[in-house]
Protein backbone atom coordinates (compact mmCIF):
# COMPACT_ATOMS: atom_id res chain seq x y z
CA UNK A 1 0.00 0.00 0.00
CA UNK A 2 1.64 3.47 -0.98
CA UNK A 3 1.72 6.13 1.50
CA UNK A 4 -0.34 8.86 0.87
CA UNK A 5 1.88 11.34 1.88
CA UNK A 6 4.06 10.51 -1.30
CA UNK A 7 0.84 11.11 -3.38
CA UNK A 8 1.52 13.17 -6.42
CA UNK A 9 -0.89 15.40 -6.07
CA UNK A 10 0.48 19.29 -4.95
CA UNK A 11 -1.00 21.52 -2.25
CA UNK A 12 -1.58 23.95 -4.87
CA UNK A 13 -3.57 21.51 -6.27
CA UNK A 14 -5.22 20.61 -3.20
CA UNK A 15 -6.04 24.05 -2.60
CA UNK A 16 -7.72 24.86 -5.82
CA UNK A 17 -10.09 21.79 -5.13
CA UNK A 18 -11.05 22.88 -2.07
CA UNK A 19 -11.21 26.85 -3.42
CA UNK A 20 -13.90 25.59 -6.50
CA UNK A 21 -15.91 23.16 -4.39
CA UNK A 22 -16.12 25.89 -1.53
CA UNK A 23 -17.91 29.36 -1.94
CA UNK A 24 -16.49 32.25 0.05
CA UNK A 25 -19.27 34.56 0.70
CA UNK A 26 -18.66 38.08 -1.07
CA UNK A 27 -18.71 40.79 1.79
CA UNK A 28 -22.24 41.69 -0.13
CA UNK A 29 -23.65 39.21 2.41
CA UNK A 30 -24.70 41.07 5.51
CA UNK A 31 -24.23 39.07 8.63
CA UNK A 32 -28.04 40.01 9.77
CA UNK A 33 -29.51 37.93 6.72
CA UNK A 34 -27.24 34.90 7.85
CA UNK A 35 -28.69 35.10 11.36
CA UNK A 36 -31.98 36.89 10.15
CA UNK A 37 -34.17 33.23 10.54
CA UNK A 38 -33.32 32.68 13.95
CA UNK A 39 -34.05 36.61 15.18
CA UNK A 40 -37.35 35.87 13.61
CA UNK A 41 -37.99 32.64 14.83
CA UNK A 42 -37.16 33.72 18.27
CA UNK A 43 -40.05 36.80 17.54
CA UNK A 44 -42.40 34.15 15.91
CA UNK A 45 -42.32 32.43 19.29
CA UNK A 46 -42.10 34.96 21.04
CA UNK A 47 -45.48 35.92 19.75
CA UNK A 48 -46.93 32.07 19.80
CA UNK A 49 -46.38 31.66 23.87
CA UNK A 50 -45.33 35.57 25.63
CA UNK A 51 -47.25 38.31 24.39
CA UNK A 52 -49.75 37.82 23.12
CA UNK A 53 -49.35 33.94 23.55
CA UNK A 54 -52.16 31.57 23.68
CA UNK A 55 -51.22 29.62 20.66
CA UNK A 56 -51.28 26.14 22.45
CA UNK A 57 -55.10 26.57 23.61
CA UNK A 58 -56.17 28.43 20.16
CA UNK A 59 -54.49 25.53 18.29
CA UNK A 60 -56.61 23.30 20.12
CA UNK A 61 -59.26 24.84 19.70
CA UNK A 62 -58.71 25.23 15.96
CA UNK A 63 -57.45 21.62 15.21
CA UNK A 64 -60.43 20.13 17.79
CA UNK A 65 -60.24 19.52 21.43
CA UNK A 66 -58.96 15.81 21.02
CA UNK A 67 -55.58 16.99 20.52
CA UNK A 68 -53.68 15.28 22.10
CA UNK A 69 -50.07 15.24 19.83
CA UNK A 70 -49.54 19.23 20.96
CA UNK A 71 -48.06 19.24 24.75
CA UNK A 72 -46.03 22.12 26.89
CA UNK A 73 -43.46 19.18 26.10
CA UNK A 74 -43.84 18.69 22.56
CA UNK A 75 -44.27 22.50 21.71
CA UNK A 76 -40.79 23.05 23.82
CA UNK A 77 -38.82 20.44 21.92
CA UNK A 78 -39.92 21.41 18.79
CA UNK A 79 -38.95 25.34 18.91
CA UNK A 80 -35.27 24.37 20.66
CA UNK A 81 -35.28 22.09 17.54
CA UNK A 82 -36.09 25.29 14.95
CA UNK A 83 -33.74 27.47 16.64
CA UNK A 84 -31.05 24.98 16.51
CA UNK A 85 -31.73 24.29 12.97
CA UNK A 86 -32.07 28.24 12.60
CA UNK A 87 -28.21 28.22 14.25
CA UNK A 88 -27.01 25.44 11.54
CA UNK A 89 -28.63 27.25 9.02
CA UNK A 90 -26.73 30.86 9.51
CA UNK A 91 -23.35 28.48 10.05
CA UNK A 92 -23.73 26.22 7.29
CA UNK A 93 -23.95 29.30 4.46
CA UNK A 94 -20.11 29.20 3.10
CA UNK A 95 -20.86 26.19 0.52
CA UNK A 96 -23.94 26.67 -2.10
CA UNK A 97 -25.69 23.53 -0.31
CA UNK A 98 -25.57 25.64 2.93
CA UNK A 99 -26.85 28.22 0.99
CA UNK A 100 -29.72 26.10 -0.32
CA UNK A 101 -30.35 25.03 3.40
CA UNK A 102 -30.38 28.58 4.68
CA UNK A 103 -33.54 29.16 1.88
CA UNK A 104 -35.00 25.64 3.19
CA UNK A 105 -35.04 26.77 6.45
CA UNK A 106 -36.63 30.07 5.54
CA UNK A 107 -39.16 28.55 3.42
CA UNK A 108 -40.34 26.11 6.49
CA UNK A 109 -40.79 29.39 8.43
CA UNK A 110 -42.39 31.58 5.59
CA UNK A 111 -44.84 28.63 5.16
CA UNK A 112 -45.69 28.56 8.64
CA UNK A 113 -46.35 31.90 8.19
CA UNK A 114 -48.72 31.54 5.61
CA UNK A 115 -50.41 28.54 7.31
CA UNK A 116 -50.71 30.61 10.18
CA UNK A 117 -52.85 33.17 7.93
CA UNK A 118 -54.96 30.67 6.07
CA UNK A 119 -55.80 29.20 9.71
CA UNK A 120 -56.94 32.68 10.64
CA UNK A 121 -59.27 33.40 7.60
CA UNK A 122 -60.12 30.00 8.33
CA UNK A 123 -61.21 29.90 11.76
CA UNK A 124 -62.16 33.77 11.86
CA UNK A 125 -60.16 34.52 14.52
CA UNK A 126 -56.00 35.29 15.50
CA UNK A 127 -54.25 32.77 15.07
CA UNK A 128 -50.82 33.83 17.57
CA UNK A 129 -48.09 33.51 15.60
CA UNK A 130 -49.51 35.11 12.50
CA UNK A 131 -48.04 38.61 12.84
CA UNK A 132 -44.67 37.62 12.61
CA UNK A 133 -45.20 35.16 10.19
CA UNK A 134 -46.75 36.90 7.58
CA UNK A 135 -44.43 40.31 8.39
CA UNK A 136 -41.22 38.65 8.71
CA UNK A 137 -40.97 34.96 7.83
CA UNK A 138 -42.08 36.41 3.90
CA UNK A 139 -40.25 38.95 3.25
CA UNK A 140 -37.49 37.00 4.92
CA UNK A 141 -37.69 34.30 2.17
CA UNK A 142 -38.13 36.08 -0.61
CA UNK A 143 -35.11 38.61 -0.05
CA UNK A 144 -32.79 35.89 1.11
CA UNK A 145 -33.61 34.11 -2.45
CA UNK A 146 -33.25 37.00 -4.36
CA UNK A 147 -30.02 38.51 -2.74
CA UNK A 148 -28.50 34.56 -2.67
CA UNK A 149 -29.48 34.05 -6.87
CA UNK A 150 -27.74 37.65 -7.48
CA UNK A 151 -24.63 36.85 -6.01
CA UNK A 152 -24.20 33.31 -7.46
CA UNK A 153 -24.34 31.63 -3.91
CA UNK A 154 -26.41 28.96 -4.93
CA UNK A 155 -28.11 27.74 -8.45
CA UNK A 156 -31.42 28.79 -9.13
CA UNK A 157 -32.26 24.24 -9.38
CA UNK A 158 -31.21 24.55 -5.69
CA UNK A 159 -32.61 27.26 -4.83
CA UNK A 160 -36.33 26.07 -6.10
CA UNK A 161 -35.55 22.71 -4.65
CA UNK A 162 -34.61 23.82 -1.24
CA UNK A 163 -38.18 26.72 -1.72
CA UNK A 164 -40.53 23.32 -2.29
CA UNK A 165 -39.08 21.20 0.62
CA UNK A 166 -39.62 24.39 2.94
CA UNK A 167 -42.47 24.87 1.44
CA UNK A 168 -43.86 21.48 1.82
CA UNK A 169 -43.52 21.80 5.67
CA UNK A 170 -47.29 22.36 6.05
CA UNK A 171 -48.25 19.47 4.47
CA UNK A 172 -45.91 16.66 6.58
CA UNK A 173 -46.82 18.02 9.47
CA UNK A 174 -50.38 17.67 9.35
CA UNK A 175 -49.99 14.55 8.26
CA UNK A 176 -47.82 13.69 11.27
CA UNK A 177 -50.28 15.36 13.64
CA UNK A 178 -53.11 13.30 11.83
CA UNK A 179 -51.18 10.17 12.49
CA UNK A 180 -51.16 11.09 16.14
CA UNK A 181 -54.38 11.32 16.40
CA UNK A 182 -55.42 7.77 14.52
CA UNK A 183 -53.02 6.89 16.90
CA UNK A 184 -51.28 5.19 14.05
Amino acid sequence: MRDIRHCSVSRTTLASIRRTTTLTLPESHPQWLLWAPLAAAAAHIFEEFVWPGGFMSWYRRYREPSVSSITPRFLVIVNVILLSVCVNAALATSTSFGVAYWIAVSAILASNGLWHLWAAVRGSSYSPGMVTGVVLYLPLVIYGCVHFLKSGSVPIGSAVVALLIGGSYPFWSAFFHARGRSGA
